[in-house]
């Protein structure tokens, strides 16, 4: 195997001990030709970090894709199920569970309503029937001049004593349930700054046609 002296570059023979060109001793560092493997070039760990990082940030891009168009699916199906026809005061929406009647000017009776109306009050807007598969909600909304209090007391005296009461200074809740099947409830308030100092009666009853 040939070899090359360290001092002048010459090359000789590896059994000789001293250089042909120039005398210097071969062990003053000869070099060896031969087959050099190069070092393995250090592995880029900084750029399969960053591929791992945009692999991540494609499958949450495309997972919000998904999602968003699950959303969108959703809606449309809703839309497509709810129909609404009327407007402004009188709208029925029906939906695949039910209907609901908003009539501005609809006026409902004590059957529909659980109890009596208080007397002289009159309906206002807010009026409410929801008819559902497993049963009904009407709410009706009144004005009156009498004093809460005047209402409070007609009202206990309409639902009973097994009716649940509830009263502070600007409102009272008076709620009675009828077993399973039926509930009413009337809230009254009554605010010197609301509704021309009138006292506000506010009637729900539902009713519940799903056997207990």
């Amino acid at each position: 195997m040939a070899s090359f002296c360290a001092k002048c570059g010459a090359e000789g023979s590896s059994d000789r001990q001293f250089c042909a060109a120039c005398g210097a001793p071969a062990a003053a560092g000869s070099a060896v030709a031969g087959s050099v493997q190069p070092a393995a070039p250090p592995a880029r760990s900084g750029s399969s970090a960053v591929k791992i990082i945009l692999i991540v940030v494609a499958i949450f891009v495309g997972l919000g894709i998904l999602g968003a168009g699950a959303f969108g699916f959703m809606v449309w199906r809703v839309a497509r199920a709810v129909h609404v026809s009327g407007n402004g005061d009188q709208m029925t929406m029906s939906t695949p569970g039910g209907t609901v009647n908003l009539n501005a000017t609809a006026t409902y009776s004590a059957a529909d309503l659980g109890t009596d109306i208080y007397p002289g009050a009159e309906p206002v807007k807010g009026g409410m029937k929801m008819s559902l598969p497993t049963g009904a909600m009407v709410t009706g909304i009144f004005l009156t001049t009498d004093s809460k209090h005047q209402v409070v007391d007609f009202y206990k005296g309409k639902l009973g004593s097994a009716a649940s009461v509830m009263d502070t200074q600007d409102a009272a809740i008076i709620t009675l349930g009828r077993g399973q099947q039926e509930s009413v409830m009337v809230t009254i308030t009554s605010k010197a700054s609301q509704n021309d100092g009138k006292t506000k009666i506010a009637i729900i009853h539902t009713t519940n046609t799903k056997p207990s």
